[in-house]
């Protein structure tokens, strides 16, 4: 497996390797001695699995506060999302800043989104199904979220009239949101 760092320390780009033939692929896209190996110790405790219809569809962004923050490890099963990870982390050198990333059935590529981030992803294709692990259960009275179009972030997602759901319609700015994650050297 290939391990890329980001700007965005803690977030990286995993691509692993893929077998392919004449009938198709073969890859593992998760493998705990690997990511050991590389220093990504998580316990992933749970998948999860979303099915978007329409292009354009946004989802997020998303977290969870202290002390049921999750880490995520994110894939794009069939079709293609735009991945994003922001820094939400006070004291964070990178604190507000972004990175995003093109995951799709076809580059196999992961993104690991560890806590103290929020995440959210758009998709660029029709039917598309997107997995992922995480390492805490989901939990209503942590969960949170920041503005998609948050003009301080400034995310240049590949669209301009999302898809949304009701709640991700009504996230506050990033300045507007109580966090409590703390960047640790």
């Amino acid at each position: 497996m290939n391990v890329i760092d980001t700007k965005l320390s803690g977030v990286k780009i995993l691509e692993p390797k893929v077998f392919g033939d004449h009938r198709g692929y073969f890859m593992e896209s998760y493998n705990k001695a690997l990511f050991d190996e590389h220093g990504l110790n998580y316990e992933f405790i749970q998948d999860n699995q979303s099915l978007s219809s329409q292009v354009g569809t946004l989802r997020g962004l998303h977290f969870q506060l202290n002390p049921k923050a999750q880490t995520k490890l994110v894939r794009c099963i069939t079709g293609a999302i735009y991945d994003v990870a922001v820094d939400i982390r006070e004291g964070s050198p990178t604190y507000g800043q972004w990175v995003g990333v093109i995951l799709s059935e076809h580059n196999k590529r992961q993104l690991l989104v560890p806590k103290g981030f929020a995440h959210g992803f758009c998709t660029i294709v029709p039917d598309t199904t997107v997995a992922y692990k995480v390492d805490e259960y989901y939990s209503p009275e942590q969960d949170g979220g920041i503005a998609w179009n948050d003009p301080a972030l400034g995310i240049d997602w590949p669209t301009d009239h999302p898809v949304l759901s009701e709640k991700d319609k009504h996230h506050p700015t990033l300045a507007e949101s109580k966090l409590n994650f703390v960047y640790e050297k």
